[in-house]
């Protein structure tokens, strides 16, 4: 870099790695910014955020117009003020407080002093980073899931971080990586998945699952996987800092040595990181050797489902991916990881044989299913809620209605609006109203019955209760468009 724009990272230029353990396939990736992607992520709220903002979106332009570029001074774009009070307010104000008891709130009635003093420890390497105190949600399995609540200073760190990161990385992601991407949704993941069905040759479907994903993440390959691009020290060790924190549990701290805590705020980057260098471009250059035989691939984080040609295509995929994922120390799950028949011709081809219905798949809280248009009879893919997701949403309601029972009517109302108008935000896609009536139907006959369980001696009688539940619970509709138009749309 020139010596005027000393506000830009400065950067050197690396060799491709030579017997160090990483195939070529591994290299930083020239591809330019993915279409329909946002170049500008963060709002600006001042004069001094906006230079801020500059200083980041020249770092973008670099990296963009050299992949092989390694960045040597990024610190202070995260130890900026503005940055960090950017990070401090988009965090979740009711968020749960870590292991130093500090809260949104409280930390924010002496923000002014809090920031440079932060600012100035980072400055110096006097900041240290907490334990992350694990706590565990109930999976929809019946397993107990562990999830990491990070220290308020930690998750206003690891935000500004994120936001310097993102400036380089997304120059490098792949078009087909959705997860915990700026601009970048689970609705244009699942749209990319039906567009990839519908209009490719794909007859085959590998449904992927690695097992213990964000548990299994090597520290040292993550480190190598960062400083490919990341030449600075301070940052590299900054990230060291948190994977080497450890885990706070039933008040005994406990090392931990490969993984990212899930619930952190650099752990979902960390994890593309890891598997753009793993997978992601693997993949790409595995579909460009292949002499025939189209190939779709979407992935959401550890979630990735792809579209094959020809079985023998497939297969031969799925076995080279195991072989290369143990170099990583990642495994598929021998259970979940399936190849099934699936596509416009699954359904002929299966009646021809004597078998059954084409088997069907779940991605992102959606059943995948082969299925025909009303109108003309031709090949669609419908998705209608996972029954698991929909069983444990109407059971939380329910859980919910039992502590709210005796809240005033419309404050029980107002609650159920907005929890049934979260599920109709995200599961309101096209040819899905069924599951949808069928959540609101539900929702209100629990909440008929917990009104009917407050008193003894009246009874509450359904005519009353439908008009609590056509004032209160929003009407069915569909919130999506169809993928092909909406993914038109963006590219």
């Amino acid at each position: 870099m020139n010596e005027h724009r000393k506000s830009d990272s400065s950067v050197v230029p690396v060799k491709p790695p030579n017997n160090a353990g990483l195939s070529a396939a591994e290299e930083a990736e020239g591809r330019g910014l993915a279409k329909g992607n946002p170049r500008q992520q963060n709002a600006l709220r001042t004069q001094s955020r906006q230079g801020a903002h500059s200083a980041l979106e020249r770092v973008r332009l670099a990296a963009a117009r050299d992949r092989r570029m390694r960045f040597t001074t990024l610190l202070h774009h995260i130890y900026d003020l503005e940055t960090l009070r950017a990070a401090y307010l988009s965090l979740k104000r009711d968020a749960a407080a870590g292991v130093d008891g500090e809260t949104w709130r409280h930390y924010g009635e002496r923000l002014e002093e809090n920031l440079p003093n932060l600012a100035d420890r980072l400055k110096r390497g006097a900041y240290r980073a907490k334990p992350v105190r694990r706590v565990y949600i109930a999976k929809t399995d019946g397993r107990q899931r562990p999830l990491g609540v990070t220290t308020l200073e930690d998750k206003i760190v690891q935000r500004a971080t994120v936001e310097v990161l993102n400036a380089i990385y997304e120059t490098d992601f792949l078009g087909f990586s959705y997860g915990f991407r700026p601009g970048r949704s689970q609705h244009n993941a699942l749209d990319a998945l039906y567009v990839g069905l519908l209009t490719k040759k794909v007859n085959w479907v590998l449904d992927l699952d690695i097992r213990g994903f964000f548990d299994s993440i090597d520290h040292e390959w993550l480190k190598k996987f960062v400083e490919h691009r990341i030449a600075d020290r301070r940052v590299v060790r900054l990230i060291q800092k948190w994977l080497n924190a450890g885990v706070l549990e039933d008040g005994k701290r406990m090392r931990v040595e490969e993984g990212t805590p899930q619930g952190s705020s650099i752990s979902p980057l960390l994890a593309n990181i890891y598997l753009h260098y793993a997978f992601d471009l693997w993949v790409r250059a595995w579909c460009r050797k292949q002499p025939r035989g189209e190939v779709t691939v979407v992935r959401y984080a550890d979630d990735i489902v792809l579209g094959f040609q020809y079985r023998s295509q497939a297969e031969r995929f799925w076995k080279e991916l195991s072989e290369r994922l143990q170099k990583f120390r990642l495994e598929l799950h021998p259970d979940k990881t399936r190849l099934l028949e699936f596509g416009r011709f699954a359904a002929e081809t299966r009646r021809r044989r004597g078998q059954g219905k084409p088997e069907t798949f779940d991605f992102l809280g959606f059943t995948h299913i082969c299925g025909r248009k009303r109108n003309d009879g031709r090949f669609t893919v419908l998705r209608q809620t996972m029954r698991k997701r929909l069983q444990a949403k109407l059971s939380e309601v329910k859980a919910e209605l039992k502590r709210r029972m005796h809240a005033p009517i419309p404050e029980q109302g107002k609650w159920l609006s907005a929890v049934v108008g979260g599920h109709f935000r995200y599961y309101a896609v096209p040819m899905n109203g069924p599951a949808l009536r069928l959540f609101r139907f539900h929702v209100g006959w629990l909440w008929y019955r917990a009104l009917s369980r407050r008193s003894q001696n009246s009874r509450l009688n359904w005519d009353r209760m439908s008009r609590l539940i056509a004032c209160w619970l929003p009407v069915t509709r569909i919130h999506h468009p169809y993928p092909l138009h909406r993914l038109g749309v963006i590219t």
